[in-house]
């Protein structure tokens, strides 16, 4: 069995056991295309199948277009990563918190400001009236900017408006004169008007007493900032050439100061800039961001020292876009198809080292993680499915099944968590 052949083999038993209706993949090398491929349908109505041109979500991908576009600004002189974001929107004023010229560019682009997840408001209508939003909402302050990591999808779309205020442009219309146009990225598009327009689109997917349904698209509103393109596996190799030196669009030291690591997220992994970083994998760094959202799972990246860049897009939420996508590199690289990104050891908790575990813990966008001791037996119920855990160290436990995701503790001064790490997100453990 040729090594595409046992990928596509990987693809196709996650398919089966996920109930994944449709996935397109593209791999490229050095500006070559070496392999795109689509699988199943994109619409299980009709059984119209899935091919390299078939445009699904993105998601949270868009992120990396709006942290280039910053990028660009910097290095046109316009505005500096460490500008403090009032500089720039000063109707930035969150009510009652007082370092708020502490937080800067730096921090949106890295989910480092400190203020944890918000409630996704979507139908707020431009970003004026979603910064009167951000200053009086409810929020959660977990420490200084820059001590924690914790994805803010409200924080990270001001970069949208500090784009507009910056360039006198509206943002979309940035991203596609810097990037969509000059790429060909002709089956790329913000606009759901647009996509109706279009061949060959996925129909969005949610599974349902185990079945996919079909959704509609999110209208996403601001939020479009950080997941609002909808694309092609092989128009992001056209975009992914952009970080591998295959495209004049930005300076190469912009493209690196995307890819260092800012903060550590779990395993050997690190977030960058609307990046994240694993260094030393094999001898080299694999770069990627992923994606989800109703209908949508995602996953691009690249690997700078081999000119490698993969996309993989599906059209079902909560699907394993990022195990197909990285036995995709595995396959490109000739390692082992499932060689992961790192191994979480194996450690023995004693039972009142895990019972100070237990709770429930949720996000300010809904989601919900209960933790609980069970014949000494860790569960984790996530999205009405129940994981066993292991312990990998003192603060982590590791969802075993089907793919091993960590699961980090945050403990205050008694010893008694306070919050977990999941997904780039921290929850806050609730008071009963």
């Amino acid at each position: 069995m040729s090594q595409w052949a046992e990928f596509e083999a990987f693809v196709e038993d996650i398919m089966k056991a996920e109930h994944i209706p449709g996935v397109a993949v593209a791999v490229s090398e050095n500006g070559k295309t070496i392999y795109q491929k689509g699988f199943g349908t994109r619409d299980l109505e009709t059984n119209e199948p899935v091919t390299p041109d078939t445009i699904f979500g993105v998601a949270s991908v868009t992120k990396s277009f709006t942290a280039l576009a910053i990028m660009k600004l910097v290095e046109e002189g316009k505005l500096q990563i460490a500008d403090p974001v009032t500089k720039y929107l000063p109707q930035f004023q969150l009510i009652g918190y007082d370092d708020i010229d502490d937080i800067t560019i730096h921090h949106l682009l890295s989910h480092t400001t400190g203020i944890a997840t918000m409630k996704r408001v979507e139908q707020l209508d431009g970003f004026d009236e979603h910064l009167r939003y951000i200053n009086k909402v409810e929020r959660t302050v977990l420490g200084r900017p820059g001590e924690f990591i914790c994805y803010n999808n409200d924080l990270f779309l001001l970069l949208g408006a500090i784009i507009e205020q910056v360039t006198g442009e509206s943002y979309q219309d940035y991203i596609k004169k810097l990037l969509l146009k000059p790429l060909g990225m002709n089956r790329t598009t913000y606009s759901l008007d647009e996509l109706q327009s279009f061949d060959n689109v996925t129909t969005p997917y949610v599974l349902e007493d185990g079945k996919p349904k079909p959704c509609e698209w999110p209208t996403l509103g601001n939020y479009a900032v950080g997941g609002g393109i909808r694309s092609t596996v092989k128009d992001l190799l056209k975009y992914g050439n952009v970080f591998v030196a295959q495209q004049e669009i930005i300076g190469h030291e912009s493209i690196a100061r995307m890819a260092e690591p800012v903060h550590y997220t779990s395993g050997n992994s690190f977030y960058g800039y609307a990046l994240q970083i694993t260094p030393n994998y094999s001898g080299v760094t694999i770069v990627e961001h992923g994606g989800g959202q109703p209908g949508v799972s995602s996953n691009f990246g690249f690997i700078p020292e081999r000119g490698i860049v993969a996309a993989v897009l599906t059209n079902l939420s909560d699907v394993s876009a990022s195990a197909i996508w990285l036995a995709a590199v595995n396959t490109a690289l000739g390692l082992s198809i499932d060689q992961k990104r790192s191994t979480e050891p194996h450690f023995d908790m004693k039972p009142e080292q895990l019972q100070r575990m237990v709770g429930t813990y949720r996000s300010g966008e809904g989601l919900e993680v209960n933790i609980t001791l069970e014949d000494q037996k860790m569960m984790a119920t996530v999205s009405d499915k129940t994981y066993e855990l292991r312990a990998s160290d003192e603060s982590t436990l590791v969802v075993m099944m089907p793919i091993e995701k960590p699961i980090r503790f945050f403990f205050d001064e008694d010893n008694d968590a306070w919050a977990i790490f999941l997904g780039l997100r921290m929850l806050m453990k609730q008071v009963s």
